[in-house]
């Protein structure tokens, strides 16, 4: 097993924002979690990374207790996210975002890395000079991905990688997802609004309410559930 939740809570001061989240995530898998705004899904990304810490239960990463970690040190375990709303440095350019997600791999692997990035988001290899800020919405988004990468994460969290994209990029960013779990093995924890492309692509999935899991299956099972289809795939909602 890459990840297991047993038990979490989270909150921000006063606000119960996790309630007993129970997730597992295993090698080579894709999980998606899904949900209305508001329902808990980027805290439990962040709670991942201490941010907030879980104030109760057990988050156990690649066989190590990583709860009280600081964040720093679940970094360097192999985690890497991807947060929403890409959150590239503007003002650097293409290469040195990747160069700021390099920091925690050997720099000898730089190139290698970086050669295999831009083999993946050839726009980004002719943009290397380019600041980010300038970079359309979809590229951003390559970019903050690929900075991900360059870590060489054992498991990849993705937080609304569809968030305010055109169609044409949405498509090519969950190509890229299928991609990065068929062609390279990487195991992906996916936070997604875009419901139905999210399960089309995930092994399992997990729907979170008000900061609890109601539901959890196989993304076929959730696909074809009732309470599933009428709350986020046929324009409801939960």
């Amino acid at each position: 097993m890459m990840l297991t939740m047993t038990g979490v809570h989270a909150h921000y001061g006063h606000i119960h924002a996790l309630r007993g989240i129970d997730v597992e995530v295993q090698v080579g898998e894709i999980v998606t979690l899904i949900g209305a705004n508001g329902a808990g899904k980027s805290t439990l990304m962040m709670s991942l990374f201490g941010n907030p810490r879980a104030s109760a239960g057990q988050i156990v990463f690649d066989g190590e207790d990583i709860t009280r970690l600081p964040t720093h040190e679940i970094a360097l375990r192999g985690i890497s996210l991807v947060p929403e709303g890409r959150r590239v440095f503007p003002r650097m350019t293409v290469i040195e975002n990747l160069q700021m997600g390099a920091n925690f791999s050997a720099p000898d692997n730089f190139e290698a890395d970086a050669a295999r990035v831009f083999a993946m988001f050839p726009i980004l290899d002719e943009r290397q000079s380019q600041r980010a800020g300038t970079l359309s919405g979809g590229e951003q988004q390559m970019l903050a991905i690929g900075r991900a990468l360059m870590s060489r994460p054992k498991l990849l969290l993705l937080d609304e990688p569809s968030l305010g994209l055109a169609p044409i990029y949405i498509r090519r960013i969950f190509q890229i997802v299928r991609e990065l779990n068929r062609d390279h093995g990487m195991t992906i924890l996916l936070v997604e609004q875009n419901a139905n492309q999210a399960l089309k692509v995930a092994h399992r999935g997990y729907v979170l309410q008000h900061g609890g899991i109601t539901i959890a299956g196989s993304g076929e099972e959730l696909l074809a559930s009732p309470e599933v289809r009428a709350a986020y795939l046929e324009g409801g909602h939960a």
